[in-house]
């Protein structure tokens, strides 16, 4: 879905974590070391569904790369037949959260009863107070301004307001300006953690980049056997140890990343409550063990939450991102909930970019965020 060239990934080699460390990185050919480059260019950005420099990378190893965006003039992500249809899954899923906000503009007149209304709606969306009320502020500027009178028309303007109130969320995720790019990926249980990882990792896999997994959630039963069905199903390498110390285990990950020369390295941390402080620290202790193993890493902290929490989940974008200094959000579980405008609530108090956003189970329903879309999907 998100491939230029899809590459067959290499089979499975159980990685110990003893020789990890002392395994030697073979110094590449020069042809090789151009088709390398060319990889490691391509690879900064296979997420970004809009005209880019990224590069492809051409069947022949030794063939020059061509750039994309030179190459074809790239339609906007809405005009894609696959965007398209997940634009459909997004509506669907926003349906709970849109549908009361949608029939404030059903009436005919445009009055301080309609913006009553629509404050409640929001509201009730999760939306927050802050955000609610700068997007009633911006709504109200954007009517005068046009001379509105139609109550349809408002709605537009609406989602007008909420993308350009969201737009600083929307940022894609990097890959390829570090080798291994180190992503440790936190969140509570339930929240759909360990499943975003998978998701993630056929996505990458799918884009030819070599990926990882360090088993770094410990402490949850079946965490380690969970993760491990994952990387069965990606034909991925993973790094885990029964019973072993989180830290330890992305420290042997992180090392044996860099001897084998994978593209990604992801660390599934334990699940965890921000409230549970000892636990908290042990997630500061990894991401510090994390960057002894390589001095710029961890590159990317994200953080999953479900989008089913609403207020609960910006508490937890507080926390987790004073504790570990977030990079970017996964939201997941939008797809019946009614609280689905706590994106804007973060958006106005603690804008950490969203990367991702999920709507239902299979691979192809965890995309890339957009504003405009997330907009006009909640208010169609």
């Amino acid at each position: 879905m998100f491939s230029f060239f899809k590459k067959k990934p290499p089979a499975p080699v159980v990685v110990p974590p003893s020789e990890a460390a002392a395994a030697p990185t073979a110094a590449p050919t020069a042809p090789a070391a151009e088709a390398t480059e060319a990889k490691r260019s391509w690879l900064r950005n296979p997420f970004a569904n809009k005209a880019s420099a990224a590069l492809a990378i051409a069947p022949n190893p030794e063939a020059s790369a061509v750039p994309v965006a030179a190459a074809t003039s790239a339609p906007e992500p809405s005009a894609k037949p696959e965007r398209q249809g997940w634009m459909d899954k997004l509506k669907a899923g926003l349906r709970k959260t849109g549908s009361s906000i949608a029939t404030v503009f059903t009436g005919t007149k445009i009055d301080d009863a309609l913006y009553e209304e629509l404050e409640e709606a929001l509201l009730l969306a999760d939306t927050g107070v802050k955000a609610t009320q700068w997007l009633l502020d911006d709504l109200k500027r954007r009517v005068k301004e046009t001379k509105t009178t139609d109550p349809a028309a408002v709605k537009a303007l609406l989602a007008d307001a909420l993308t350009d109130l969201l737009t600083p969320l929307e940022k894609p995720l990097v890959i390829g300006e570090h080798t291994p790019t180190v992503i440790m990926v936190a969140g509570v249980n339930g929240a759909g953690k360990t499943t975003s990882i998978g998701k993630l990792t056929k996505h990458l896999a799918l884009e030819g980049a070599s990926v990882l997994l360090a088993a770094a959630d410990t402490f949850r039963a079946a965490a380690r056997e969970q993760l491990g069905v994952w990387a069965d199903r990606n034909v991925v390498e993973i790094v885990s140890q029964e019973g072993g110390d989180p830290a330890a285990v992305s420290f042997d990950a992180v090392t044996a990343g860099k001897a084998r020369g994978k593209d990604v390295v992801l660390v599934d941390t334990a699940g965890r409550l921000p409230t549970q402080l000892h636990l908290m620290e042990e997630l500061k202790k990894i991401k510090r063990v994390v960057t002894k193993a390589d001095g710029s890493a961890p590159h990317e902290v994200l953080l999953v939450i479900d989008g089913n929490t609403g207020q609960n989940a910006l508490a937890q974008v507080r926390s987790f991102d004073d504790a570990l200094q977030l990079t970017g959000l996964v939201v997941t579980k939008l797809d019946g909930t009614a609280k689905g405008g706590v994106l804007a609530a973060i958006a106005q108090e603690r804008p950490v970019p969203v990367y991702f956003i999920g709507v239902g189970e299979k691979l192809e329903d965890l995309q890339t965020f957009n504003a405009r879309e997330f907009a006009q999907a909640l208010l169609s």
